[in-house]
């Protein structure tokens, strides 16, 4: 993978809460880390073209009119149904045309998926599609991965295993690890515990491990999520939703915490600045920003949802991770896997690896 390959993504512009510009400011610098980069920026064109002052950056932004905005309030089904002349449908449908290899939007997440799944439809083997994240850990790559975080609510043992197949995937091409030890979130890692589907989930995953060349740990805690002792942790998307906001949360109270602790006094203060280069260290680590982007998993095109919330650098991120896997043929990649999804099921006797 070599960032000298030439690529092209689709942006929606609209979605975000942050407005417009905040995208365009995001779009910009990742424009500005990534020279042969090119994006196609959906929506209304007179809001955008001012946007971009710098020439250089400008000449690599071709903007897509698109006269409407799907907003956060929008139900999916009215976006499916009346939906086509909205930005998000427009930087859908250029991924779906090949236009671009990848699609982002900071919008609506449900109406991202419902777009998504309309217009490029559901890959082979696949139920219900998935939404990765990378989540801060004390692994070697720095991260884990996390699936489902939030595309369907719903998961039964089946929708279970294509997510141990499409995470493990998803860690090898993602983050280079090649063999991802894999572990099935649950109340506690004792075989007794937990709903009877995360049980029957378990002993299918088990049994797909070496044919899916991924090691199956069992049952991990809500604690295990950034540990060292697993890369990839597969759970539902209500419960995976309602961890990673758990998390962004969390990590945004330490951090206002830890700023209140050092002005509190003279000493402290003296002490912040003794200790600014471990804590920038740390502060960039746990820093929600840096991981932004979920990526739509068991759809026929890669597609990245940004935060709604987030802002220029948050949105640069996500055009970065999109375009780091893009780069590798991961959709392509992951397409391989989760066709033999079904036959590692039924105990094929072969498998097309990814």
């Amino acid at each position: 993978m070599s960032q000298d390959r030439s690529i092209t993504l689709s942006v929606d512009a609209m979605g975000g809460d942050q407005g417009p510009a905040v995208v365009a400011a995001g779009v910009s610098k990742f424009l500005s880390s990534d020279p042969a980069a090119q994006v196609l920026l959906h929506g209304q064109r007179e809001i955008l073209a001012p946007l971009f002052t710098d020439a250089e950056i400008a000449a690599r932004v071709e903007i897509v009119h698109a006269t409407d905005v799907v907003a956060m309030t929008d139900k999916p089904s009215n976006v499916m149904r009346n939906g086509k002349a909205t930005s998000m449908w427009s930087s859908v449908e250029a991924l779906r045309d090949r236009r671009a290899e990848v699609c982002v939007s900071c919008g609506n997440t449900g109406a991202l998926m419902a777009v998504s799944m309309i217009r490029l439809r559901k890959a082979e083997g696949v139920n219900r599609p998935a939404i990765a994240c990378l989540w801060p850990s004390r692994n070697a790559q720095g991260f884990n991965v996390m699936l489902d975080v939030g595309a369907d609510i719903r998961a039964d043992q089946d929708d279970l295993l294509a997510y141990a197949l499409m995470g493990a995937s998803y860690a090898r091409n993602g983050l280079g690890l090649a063999r991802p030890r894999v572990g099935l979130l649950n109340v506690g890692t004792e075989e007794h515990k937990g709903r009877a589907e995360l049980k029957v989930a378990s002993e299918m995953i088990a049994a797909a491990a070496d044919k899916g060349d991924f090691d199956y740990i069992g049952f991990v805690e809500g604690g295990d999520i950034p540990s060292d002792r697993v890369d990839v942790i597969v759970t539902d998307g209500f419960t995976g939703n309602v961890a990673l906001k758990t998390g962004e949360g969390t990590a945004t109270l330490i951090s206002g915490l830890l700023r209140e602790a050092f002005l509190s006094s003279a000493i402290s203060k003296i002490a912040a600045l003794l200790s600014r280069g471990a804590m920038g260290r740390l502060k960039t680590r746990i820093d929600p920003r840096q991981v932004n982007g979920g990526v739509f998993l068991g759809l026929n095109g890669l597609v990245v949802k940004s935060h709604g919330s987030a802002d220029a650098t948050g949105v640069c991120a996500a055009l970065s991770l999109a375009a780091r896997l893009a780069r590798s043929d991961f959709s392509e990649r992951l397409a391989n896997r989760i066709a033999g999804a079904s036959a590692l099921h039924q105990d094929a006797p072969k498998e097309i690896k990814a």
